[in-house]
């Protein structure tokens, strides 16, 4: 394919998730409470881990973690999705759209292997407790921290790079809310056939990855539960990881369904309504899973009330 071919689209146009013009105030209203949410939810979190010296511990050092990445990948479509719901014109230059693919893959990249190594913290302080705080130091909780960034980002990277360097010389409307790969490649008019072997290989590592280290740690977790004599002692191990699988079973359950189904199932339409849940609707829950199960969280909160911080 021509290069020269490629220069005719210097932006994107996104057709949203519906033209009824009878839904926006409906739909913007709804995503706007969501994402309010959201953001509310996750800077809390992160607030009250910071602020809380009792919830300076490698647990909650990881969960505030998980809602940065949370914020950062729902506030990279977010905005722009509520924008354009009243927009006529609903574009984004080729340069924002690449920006806003790096972003979103990048932090939702990072929350896949932060689920596991939030899996692997868990078995740590099940199976050995009085090491635990050895075993997870700071040192090690930092170096984890930095590889599952460094990794979300070489992906997105390599992701974004092979993606905006395909030809789009035809339409520039894409049948999305934001810049993701599948509808991109389906405006391109050059081979995507090493892109998609990209997807399947370098994010199927990934998922790979996470999904065998949150199983592996959980074998682990329940043979240390198993060796617990008391049943009051059980149950409260089982029960510090029940807000994390419901998380990882949310999260790794919808990113198969949207990036490992069959092409022959695929569905614009379906499309969007996934990414719409992975993208606003997993970032929400998420703090709100972890709140709401955690008697540590709640009373850090009791505290924060009665000092007036908020």
């Amino acid at each position: 394919m021509d290069r020269g071919n490629c220069s005719s689209v210097t932006e994107f146009i996104f057709l949203g998730i519906t033209n009824n013009p009878g839904m926006k105030v409906t739909l913007f209203t709804m995503f706007l409470v969501i994402y309010l949410t959201n953001i509310l939810a996750n800077l809390g979190m992160i607030i009250i881990i910071r602020v809380d010296s009792q919830l300076h511990t490698p647990m909650y050092f990881f969960l505030s973690h998980l809602s940065f990445c949370d914020l950062c990948y729902s506030t990279a479509v977010g905005p722009k999705m509520l924008v354009d719901v009243f927009a006529k014109h609903k574009s984004i230059p080729v340069i924002g759209c690449a920006l806003q693919f790096l972003i979103a893959c990048m932090f939702a990249d990072s929350e896949c292997m932060l689920l596991a190594v939030m899996a692997f913290d868990r078995y740590k302080a099940i199976s050995n407790p009085l090491r635990y705080r050895v075993n997870m130091s700071s040192t090690v909780c930092s170096l984890l921290v930095t590889g599952v960034y460094m990794v979300g980002m070489a992906d997105a990277l390599i992701h974004t790079a092979l993606a905006f360097r395909l030809c789009f010389c035809g339409s520039n409307e894409i049948n999305h809310f934001f810049c993701d790969l599948p509808p991109l490649y389906l405006l391109s008019c050059s081979d995507t056939q090493v892109n998609e072997l990209a997807v399947f290989t370098i994010f199927g590592f990934i998922e790979l990855s996470s999904i065998s280290g949150v199983l592996v740690s959980y074998c682990y977790i329940i043979l240390s539960v198993l060796k617990i004599h008391s049943a009051e002692g059980r149950l409260k191990a089982f029960s510090t990881c029940t807000s994390h699988l419901t998380a990882v079973a949310i999260f790794q359950g919808t990113l198969l369904f949207m990036y490992f189904r069959p092409s022959s199932s695929y569905s614009l339409d379906q499309d969007k309504m996934t990414s719409l849940f992975y993208t606003l609707v997993i970032p929400m829950l998420n703090p709100l899973i972890y709140s709401l199960r955690n008697k540590d969280v709640k009373e850090a909160l009791k505290k924060l009330k009665t000092k007036r911080w908020f």
